[in-house]
Protein backbone atom coordinates (compact mmCIF):
# COMPACT_ATOMS: atom_id res chain seq x y z
CA UNK A 1 0.00 0.00 0.00
CA UNK A 2 1.23 3.49 -0.88
CA UNK A 3 1.84 5.56 2.26
CA UNK A 4 1.66 9.32 2.27
CA UNK A 5 1.85 11.87 5.09
CA UNK A 6 3.23 9.24 7.48
CA UNK A 7 5.50 9.81 10.44
CA UNK A 8 8.76 7.90 9.87
CA UNK A 9 10.57 7.18 13.11
CA UNK A 10 14.33 7.67 12.90
CA UNK A 11 17.05 8.70 15.33
CA UNK A 12 18.20 12.05 14.04
CA UNK A 13 18.64 15.67 15.23
CA UNK A 14 15.66 16.68 13.05
CA UNK A 15 13.38 14.17 14.78
CA UNK A 16 14.54 15.44 18.16
CA UNK A 17 13.21 18.96 17.50
CA UNK A 18 9.74 19.85 18.74
CA UNK A 19 6.92 19.94 16.22
CA UNK A 20 6.37 23.67 16.75
CA UNK A 21 9.99 24.56 15.96
CA UNK A 22 9.92 22.39 12.85
CA UNK A 23 6.67 24.02 11.71
CA UNK A 24 8.01 27.53 12.31
CA UNK A 25 11.27 26.76 10.51
CA UNK A 26 9.42 25.18 7.58
CA UNK A 27 7.09 28.17 7.21
CA UNK A 28 10.00 30.60 7.37
CA UNK A 29 11.90 28.51 4.82
CA UNK A 30 8.96 28.41 2.41
CA UNK A 31 8.31 32.14 2.83
CA UNK A 32 11.97 32.98 2.20
CA UNK A 33 12.00 30.88 -0.98
CA UNK A 34 8.71 32.28 -2.26
CA UNK A 35 9.61 35.93 -1.69
CA UNK A 36 12.82 36.00 -3.72
CA UNK A 37 13.76 35.15 -7.29
CA UNK A 38 17.48 35.37 -6.57
CA UNK A 39 18.88 32.26 -8.27
CA UNK A 40 21.95 32.16 -6.04
CA UNK A 41 19.89 32.19 -2.85
CA UNK A 42 17.46 29.58 -4.19
CA UNK A 43 20.38 27.29 -5.04
CA UNK A 44 21.68 27.72 -1.49
CA UNK A 45 18.26 26.85 -0.02
CA UNK A 46 18.01 23.79 -2.27
CA UNK A 47 21.44 22.49 -1.23
CA UNK A 48 20.68 23.19 2.43
CA UNK A 49 17.37 21.30 2.14
CA UNK A 50 19.18 18.30 0.64
CA UNK A 51 21.68 18.36 3.52
CA UNK A 52 18.89 18.49 6.12
CA UNK A 53 17.13 15.64 4.34
CA UNK A 54 20.34 13.61 4.60
CA UNK A 55 20.69 14.45 8.31
CA UNK A 56 17.12 13.31 8.99
CA UNK A 57 17.97 9.81 7.65
CA UNK A 58 14.80 9.79 5.53
CA UNK A 59 15.43 7.72 2.41
CA UNK A 60 14.21 8.70 -1.03
CA UNK A 61 12.29 5.41 -1.18
CA UNK A 62 10.25 6.57 1.82
CA UNK A 63 8.92 9.61 -0.08
CA UNK A 64 9.10 8.27 -3.64
CA UNK A 65 5.40 8.77 -4.36
CA UNK A 66 5.43 12.36 -3.12
CA UNK A 67 8.51 13.06 -5.23
CA UNK A 68 6.80 11.66 -8.33
CA UNK A 69 3.70 13.82 -7.73
CA UNK A 70 5.93 16.85 -7.24
CA UNK A 71 7.87 16.16 -10.43
CA UNK A 72 4.70 15.77 -12.49
CA UNK A 73 3.23 18.99 -11.07
CA UNK A 74 6.53 20.81 -11.67
CA UNK A 75 6.64 19.73 -15.32
CA UNK A 76 3.01 20.71 -15.88
CA UNK A 77 3.53 24.07 -14.22
CA UNK A 78 6.54 24.93 -16.35
CA UNK A 79 4.84 23.70 -19.52
CA UNK A 80 1.77 25.86 -18.87
CA UNK A 81 3.89 28.91 -18.02
CA UNK A 82 5.71 28.61 -21.33
CA UNK A 83 2.52 27.81 -23.26
CA UNK A 84 0.69 30.95 -22.14
CA UNK A 85 3.66 33.29 -21.70
CA UNK A 86 6.72 32.16 -23.69
CA UNK A 87 8.55 35.47 -23.13
CA UNK A 88 7.57 36.23 -19.55
CA UNK A 89 11.25 36.23 -18.57
CA UNK A 90 11.96 38.88 -21.21
CA UNK A 91 9.32 41.14 -19.65
CA UNK A 92 10.75 40.61 -16.16
CA UNK A 93 14.44 41.11 -16.90
CA UNK A 94 14.00 43.87 -19.48
CA UNK A 95 16.27 42.35 -22.12
CA UNK A 96 16.08 39.66 -24.79
CA UNK A 97 18.81 37.18 -25.70
CA UNK A 98 17.39 34.92 -28.41
CA UNK A 99 18.82 31.39 -28.56
CA UNK A 100 16.53 29.85 -31.20
CA UNK A 101 12.95 29.90 -32.43
CA UNK A 102 10.62 26.91 -32.18
CA UNK A 103 7.59 28.18 -34.09
CA UNK A 104 5.86 31.54 -34.29
CA UNK A 105 5.99 33.37 -30.97
CA UNK A 106 7.42 30.35 -29.16
CA UNK A 107 11.08 31.18 -28.84
CA UNK A 108 13.80 30.14 -26.41
CA UNK A 109 15.55 33.05 -24.71
CA UNK A 110 18.12 33.14 -21.93
CA UNK A 111 15.80 35.26 -19.81
CA UNK A 112 12.95 32.76 -20.09
CA UNK A 113 15.26 29.85 -19.22
CA UNK A 114 16.45 31.70 -16.13
CA UNK A 115 12.87 32.34 -15.07
CA UNK A 116 11.99 28.65 -15.48
CA UNK A 117 15.12 27.71 -13.53
CA UNK A 118 13.97 29.94 -10.67
CA UNK A 119 10.54 28.26 -10.70
CA UNK A 120 12.18 24.83 -10.52
CA UNK A 121 14.48 25.96 -7.71
CA UNK A 122 11.54 27.24 -5.70
CA UNK A 123 10.06 23.73 -5.75
CA UNK A 124 13.36 22.01 -5.00
CA UNK A 125 13.99 24.41 -2.11
CA UNK A 126 10.57 24.08 -0.45
CA UNK A 127 9.14 20.62 -1.18
CA UNK A 128 11.93 18.72 0.67
CA UNK A 129 11.29 20.86 3.76
CA UNK A 130 7.55 20.14 3.65
CA UNK A 131 8.28 16.41 3.28
CA UNK A 132 10.77 16.65 6.12
CA UNK A 133 8.19 18.21 8.42
CA UNK A 134 5.57 15.58 7.56
CA UNK A 135 7.90 12.60 7.93
CA UNK A 136 9.67 13.68 11.12
CA UNK A 137 6.77 15.01 13.20
CA UNK A 138 4.72 12.75 15.44
CA UNK A 139 1.11 14.11 15.46
CA UNK A 140 0.61 14.00 19.24
CA UNK A 141 3.95 15.66 19.94
CA UNK A 142 3.20 18.32 17.34
CA UNK A 143 -0.16 19.09 18.98
CA UNK A 144 1.45 19.47 22.39
CA UNK A 145 4.11 21.78 20.94
CA UNK A 146 1.45 24.00 19.35
CA UNK A 147 -0.32 24.23 22.69
CA UNK A 148 3.02 25.05 24.31
CA UNK A 149 3.44 28.18 22.15
CA UNK A 150 -0.06 29.44 22.96
CA UNK A 151 -2.39 27.76 20.44
CA UNK A 152 -5.64 26.54 22.01
CA UNK A 153 -5.45 22.87 22.93
CA UNK A 154 -8.77 22.33 21.11
CA UNK A 155 -7.22 23.54 17.85
CA UNK A 156 -3.99 21.68 18.57
CA UNK A 157 -5.85 18.44 19.13
CA UNK A 158 -7.85 18.98 15.93
CA UNK A 159 -4.58 19.26 14.00
CA UNK A 160 -3.33 16.07 15.64
CA UNK A 161 -6.52 14.21 14.68
CA UNK A 162 -6.25 15.46 11.09
CA UNK A 163 -2.66 14.26 10.76
CA UNK A 164 -3.60 10.89 12.22
CA UNK A 165 -6.71 10.59 10.09
CA UNK A 166 -5.03 10.96 6.67
CA UNK A 167 -3.11 7.63 6.88
CA UNK A 168 -6.24 5.91 8.23
CA UNK A 169 -8.33 7.13 5.29
CA UNK A 170 -5.67 5.92 2.86
CA UNK A 171 -5.57 2.52 4.52
CA UNK A 172 -9.37 2.31 4.38
CA UNK A 173 -9.29 3.25 0.68
CA UNK A 174 -6.74 0.49 0.05
CA UNK A 175 -8.82 -2.10 1.91
CA UNK A 176 -12.02 -1.15 0.07
CA UNK A 177 -10.12 -1.22 -3.23
CA UNK A 178 -8.93 -4.79 -2.56
CA UNK A 179 -12.46 -5.81 -1.60
CA UNK A 180 -13.84 -4.34 -4.83
CA UNK A 181 -11.19 -6.10 -6.91
CA UNK A 182 -12.08 -9.40 -5.18
CA UNK A 183 -15.65 -8.84 -6.44
CA UNK A 184 -14.44 -8.42 -10.01
CA UNK A 185 -14.07 -4.65 -10.25
CA UNK A 186 -10.97 -3.96 -12.33
CA UNK A 187 -8.71 -1.32 -10.77
CA UNK A 188 -5.31 -2.57 -11.91
CA UNK A 189 -3.17 -1.25 -14.72
CA UNK A 190 -4.69 -3.78 -17.11
CA UNK A 191 -7.83 -1.66 -17.46
CA UNK A 192 -8.00 1.66 -19.27
CA UNK A 193 -7.64 4.95 -17.45
CA UNK A 194 -11.30 5.95 -17.79
CA UNK A 195 -12.50 2.50 -16.74
CA UNK A 196 -10.29 2.65 -13.64
CA UNK A 197 -11.57 6.12 -12.78
CA UNK A 198 -15.15 4.93 -13.14
CA UNK A 199 -14.43 1.89 -10.98
CA UNK A 200 -12.69 4.06 -8.37
CA UNK A 201 -15.89 6.06 -7.88
CA UNK A 202 -17.47 2.88 -6.48
CA UNK A 203 -15.04 3.18 -3.57
CA UNK A 204 -16.13 6.70 -2.58
CA UNK A 205 -19.47 5.84 -0.99
CA UNK A 206 -18.13 3.05 1.28
CA UNK A 207 -15.18 5.29 2.14
CA UNK A 208 -17.45 8.20 3.08
CA UNK A 209 -19.71 5.99 5.19
CA UNK A 210 -16.78 4.40 7.04
CA UNK A 211 -15.23 7.85 7.60
CA UNK A 212 -18.47 9.21 9.05
CA UNK A 213 -18.71 6.18 11.33
CA UNK A 214 -15.15 6.73 12.54
CA UNK A 215 -15.83 10.43 13.15
CA UNK A 216 -18.87 9.55 15.25
CA UNK A 217 -16.87 7.06 17.33
CA UNK A 218 -14.10 9.61 17.99
CA UNK A 219 -16.50 12.44 18.79
CA UNK A 220 -18.48 10.24 21.20
CA UNK A 221 -15.29 9.14 22.93
CA UNK A 222 -14.15 12.75 23.32
CA UNK A 223 -17.56 13.83 24.60
CA UNK A 224 -17.63 11.02 27.18
CA UNK A 225 -14.25 12.21 28.44
CA UNK A 226 -15.57 15.80 28.72
CA UNK A 227 -13.09 17.09 26.16
CA UNK A 228 -13.08 20.88 25.97
CA UNK A 229 -14.63 21.64 29.35
CA UNK A 230 -11.37 22.69 31.01
CA UNK A 231 -9.21 25.61 29.93
CA UNK A 232 -6.01 23.56 29.95
CA UNK A 233 -5.02 19.94 29.56
CA UNK A 234 -1.98 17.74 29.99
CA UNK A 235 -0.15 16.05 27.12
CA UNK A 236 1.29 12.57 27.09
CA UNK A 237 4.00 13.52 24.60
CA UNK A 238 4.74 17.05 25.80
CA UNK A 239 8.29 18.12 24.92
CA UNK A 240 9.95 21.31 26.19
CA UNK A 241 11.89 23.62 23.90
CA UNK A 242 15.62 22.88 23.98
CA UNK A 243 18.65 24.71 22.62
CA UNK A 244 18.33 23.22 19.14
CA UNK A 245 14.71 24.39 18.94
CA UNK A 246 15.72 27.98 19.60
CA UNK A 247 18.50 27.62 17.02
CA UNK A 248 15.87 26.42 14.50
CA UNK A 249 13.68 29.45 15.30
CA UNK A 250 16.65 31.79 14.82
CA UNK A 251 17.72 30.16 11.53
CA UNK A 252 14.19 30.38 10.14
CA UNK A 253 13.96 34.07 11.04
CA UNK A 254 17.43 34.68 9.56
CA UNK A 255 16.41 33.11 6.24
CA UNK A 256 13.51 35.55 5.92
CA UNK A 257 15.75 38.52 6.78
CA UNK A 258 18.31 37.51 4.14
CA UNK A 259 15.56 37.00 1.56
CA UNK A 260 14.18 40.49 2.20
CA UNK A 261 17.62 42.15 2.31
CA UNK A 262 18.46 40.72 -1.13
CA UNK A 263 15.83 43.06 -2.57
CA UNK A 264 18.12 46.00 -1.87
CA UNK A 265 21.14 45.11 -4.08
CA UNK A 266 18.88 43.37 -6.63
CA UNK A 267 16.57 46.37 -6.88
CA UNK A 268 13.56 44.09 -6.34
CA UNK A 269 12.68 40.42 -6.06
CA UNK A 270 14.53 39.39 -9.24
CA UNK A 271 18.26 38.90 -9.56
CA UNK A 272 19.14 40.14 -13.05
CA UNK A 273 22.48 38.85 -14.41
CA UNK A 274 21.75 40.33 -17.82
Amino acid sequence: MVKLFNFIDRKSPIHALTGASKLACMMCWVFAAMVTFDTRYLIFLTLAAVVLFKISKIRLADVKVLLIFTLVFLLLNNALIYLFSPEHGVTIYGSRTLLFTIIGRYTITSQQLLYHLNVVLKYTATIPMVMLFICTTQPSEFASSLNHIGVSYRISYSVSLALRYIPDVMKEFHDISLAQQARGVELSGKAGVFKRLKSATNILMPLILSSLDRIEVVSNAMELRCFGREKTRTWYRAQPFLRNDYIAFFCGFLLIVISLLLNIPNGGRYWNPF
